[in-house]
């Protein structure tokens, strides 16, 4: 600054000059990995897969190697789609690391393209389970707020004032309620829009935050019975899956539809709430 470097902390002084060397991007070489994938559905265009809990969509900080995107690159080689960079190759739209479910990858760049104007256009069908803290009140309801960067921690994500963030639209129905061995409740969630932790955030700022995410609980949130501890930990992540996923064939136009059930992890759990946190059976309460 002004001819001299700066310390990081120095405050700038009107009319002070600047001078900033941005280094090139280091090189990113993707080597496949062979890495197992619960592929739902695949043709020439589109493939389908059902990430588990766990898994990072695609290389960045911290995740190297070991991604959803390393496992495509090892079954469809250079076929996937460019547009969304050496990093994303095929990726359309991604699923948080903590959450399962379904998400589709594009072959081609013509596929791409296609699928992005559907997610724009809000035609895409994205269908949760989320099982949340808390007995939410209202049988549905619908979430619309903008969200945007949290102000203080830029790793998260946070309700904003309007103008402050994007659009965000989320619905949900409450499926089943759980008394024991604390108040839980499970909801079939709709997206509207596609925001970055979307439901995560949404739900949080309800006061309902998802079971198992460490990023947006609340203080008092975290379940202490051992039981629910030890179960909501073999989730691998949040109580959050991505059970329904419909789009029209970016090709020929088809409609397509496509469901998986919750991991076996899940299961169990909303299995021993059903028998009231003890390992007994009974009906759901609604």
């Amino acid at each position: 600054m002004d001819g001299a470097r700066p310390k990081a902390s120095q405050r700038l002084r009107a009319g002070a000059s600047v001078t900033v060397e941005v280094p090139p991007p280091a090189p990113l070489p993707l080597v496949p990995e062979s890495i197992p994938l619960d592929i739902v559905y695949e043709d020439h265009a589109v493939l389908v897969v059902n990430k588990p809990a766990g898994l990072v969509v695609h290389p960045g900080a911290g995740h190297a190697t070991g991604t959803l995107v390393h496992a495509l690159l090892a079954r469809c080689g250079p076929t996937l789609s460019g547009i969304g960079g050496v990093r994303r190759p095929g990726i359309v739209h991604r699923l948080d690391r903590g959450t399962s479910g379904l998400l589709v990858v594009a072959k081609s760049d013509r596929a791409h393209l296609a699928l992005a104007r559907e997610l724009k256009a809000r035609r895409v069908e994205r269908r949760y389970l989320a099982l949340v803290h808390g007995a939410v009140p209202r049988a549905e309801g619908v979430v619309e707020t903008a969200i945007g960067r949290h102000p203080r921690d830029r790793r998260r994500m946070a309700v904003r004032p309007a103008g402050a963030g994007r659009a965000a639209v989320t619905r949900y129905r409450v499926l089943e309620r759980f008394p024991a061995p604390v108040p839980l409740t499970l909801l079939g969630v709709q997206l509207g829009t596609g925001r970055t932790h979307q439901i995560r955030v949404h739900l949080a700022h309800l006061g309902f935050p998802v079971l198992g995410d460490r990023t947006y609980r609340r203080r008092g949130a975290t379940p202490t019975d051992p039981d629910l501890v030890a179960r909501t930990a073999a989730l691998g992540g949040q109580a959050l899956h991505a059970g329904v996923l419909g789009f029209q064939h970016p090709v020929s136009g088809a409609t397509l539809r496509f469901e998986a059930p919750v991991p076996p992890a899940f299961a169990e759990l909303l299995d021993w709430l059903r028998g009231g946190g003890s390992g007994r059976t009974r009906p759901p309460t609604r």
